[in-house]
């Protein structure tokens, strides 16, 4: 199968301007950029569809490698139609924006940053398990910086622990 060179540099070029648009902050750039994504999508699509050939319409004395393959052009047709979807979707989205706050362009807000500065590690999801989970259990195991028997140890996750202190979080009484 021979390539076109053109067709895949075309192709490239409107990859890389759709991603560098899409990572702006300004909402017609993303469109725009999404607009090109689908586009270079459809020349993907095209260009993985092989030699033109003819159509895909049947008749007893011609051979079946002379046909050309229907399922690229319904991919790309479907393609277009979803991108279609998307680009009224995002006008949508931009009018509403524009009418609301007379701005294109998305704004961090305090939440944003709270969480961009929040560490990787979470105490509660990263700290090793206490309970021992094979099948050969341990007669002691190290928790929370103390040695206890193995099964004390698989029960003080389970409500009504005997490991936990019975008064409530925050020093009340």
């Amino acid at each position: 199968m021979s390539v076109n060179l053109t067709l895949l540099i075309v192709m490239g070029a409107l990859y890389a301007c759709g991603i560098y648009l899409i990572l702006e902050r300004s909402l017609t750039r993303v469109l725009l950029g999404l607009m090109l994504l689908a586009n270079a999508t459809n020349l993907l699509i095209l260009a993985t569809g092989g030699y033109a050939g003819l159509a895909p319409l049947f008749s007893k004395d011609t051979p079946a490698q002379d046909y050309n393959d229907p399922l690229p052009q319904a991919l790309i047709l479907t393609s277009i139609v979803i991108s279609f979807a998307v680009t009224a979707f995002m006008l949508g989205i931009i009018y509403r924006t524009w009418v609301l706050a007379r701005q294109d362009e998305i704004q961090d807000d305090l939440e944003d940053r709270r969480v961009a500065a929040t560490p990787s590690f979470d105490a509660e999801d990263d700290a090793e398990i206490p309970a021992e989970t094979s099948e050969f259990p341990l007669a002691t195991v190290t928790a929370g910086g103390r040695d206890m028997p193995a099964e004390h140890a698989a029960a003080e996750e389970k409500p009504g622990s005997l490991n936990v202190d019975p008064n409530p979080e925050g020093g009340g009484k």
